[in-house]
């Protein structure tokens, strides 16, 4: 991959800007929200990104590959907590939709970075 750096990975930098969303959203909430929905939705798309960067920090494939896999999860959370967010009316059809597709494309990517550090691992191996 060649970075020198976790926030030149395109998965960080995606989440990086799903975190910016996420927490511009949670501020149009109801303060009743503030400590329910809003806190998690903030610790899931901050969760994202830290453990992209610790993944990153891990210079092991498999640690690496253990981060990502949490970073997944945290994503795969934030869209649940997008659909309640929906369910409950603080969101509407379209920002929902942009949302999702914003966290699908993060996963996405991620996906093709846990397939390439599979493969690294592989032929280091060997």
């Amino acid at each position: 991959m060649g970075h020198n750096d976790f926030r030149e990975l395109e998965v960080w930098q995606h989440c990086r800007t799903i975190r910016r969303n996420v927490w511009w959203m949670c501020q149009q909430f109801p303060k009743e929200e503030k400590y329910r929905l809003s806190d998690q939705m903030i610790r899931a798309s901050r969760s994202a990104t830290a453990c992209i960067a610790e993944g990153y920090g891990r210079f092991h494939f498999k640690g690496s590959i253990q981060f990502c896999r949490q970073a997944r999860g945290s994503l795969y959370e934030l869209i649940d907590h997008i659909e309640v967010a929906a369910e409950c009316g603080h969101l509407g059809p379209d920002a929902t939709q942009a949302s999702i597709a914003r966290v699908k494309k993060a996963i996405w990517i991620l996906n093709g970075d846990i397939k390439y550090l599979n493969s690294r691992r592989s032929s280091s191996i060997r």
